[in-house]
């Protein structure tokens, strides 16, 4: 079962594409990230009371998520390698949106992981629910002295503040290299991230236009 949707994935990277798992896993995230951003921000002006409280636990339902969601991303990349495309050159350019995409996976662990703990630490505002729904654990913190616990607390909403700092400085530069690689240098990057449309003759494009075709990955040994 893996070997086929290895190769299945495969069979899209070899055209210069992300595989649509792979693209449902980019633009769900990114709309889910987009979606806790403000959200955030919006309860953070909140005044106090059931409001906010009913705001947190919004945040929590859809926090969650990002969690599960960026461990089976991180899974499917490396189960299907990533597509060559036309900026993907020997180069400082290069190293950045690899050092990116890193950073990006990072956060997509320590946002939530981080909101977790400070959720679970000293008095809880109530049980935690993935997507609104499936009960989820709070982190065993209860056991702690309340001194440790806050000094948790602490650290938690630390690393929370530079997540999201983190986050507003590397939207926008991703998203302006994506437009600056489709509209300026001509590239196929963010074509090769959005749905493939059948032509009018009803077949999908083998190659994206204007991009060259892509060697052929290494024949996997093994394969069954």
């Amino acid at each position: 079962m893996i070997e086929k949707l290895r190769k299945w994935g495969n069979s899209h990277t070899r055209r210069g594409r992300y595989s649509p798992i792979g693209i449902v896993f980019h633009w769900v995230m990114a709309l889910l990230i987009l979606f806790q951003l403000g959200w955030g921000f919006w309860t953070d002006w909140m005044m106090p009371g059931g409001d906010k409280v009913f705001a947190y636990q919004v945040h929590s339902a859809a926090g969650l998520p990002v969690l599960l969601l960026g461990v089976a991303r991180l899974a499917w990349r490396i189960l299907v390698s990533d597509p060559i495309n036309d900026a993907d050159r020997q180069g400082l350019q290069s190293k950045i949106a690899h050092w990116t995409a890193m950073t990006f996976y990072v956060v997509f662990f320590t946002l939530p992981v981080s909101g977790w703990v400070m959720w679970s630490s000293i008095a809880a505002p109530g049980p935690l629910y993935l997507g609104g729904i499936v009960p989820w654990p709070q982190v065993p913190l209860s056991s702690l002295d309340p001194v440790t616990q806050y000094a948790i607390l602490d650290l938690a909403e630390d690393v929370h503040i530079a997540s999201v700092i983190l986050l507003l400085l590397l939207i926008p530069a991703h998203a302006g290299a994506a437009l600056k690689h489709h509209f300026w240098d001509r590239h196929d990057v963010l074509r090769a991230m959005l749905p493939e449309v059948p032509d009018w003759e009803g077949h999908r494009r083998a190659v994206p236009p204007n991009r060259p075709t892509t060697p052929p990955l290494p024949k996997e040994s093994g394969a069954g």
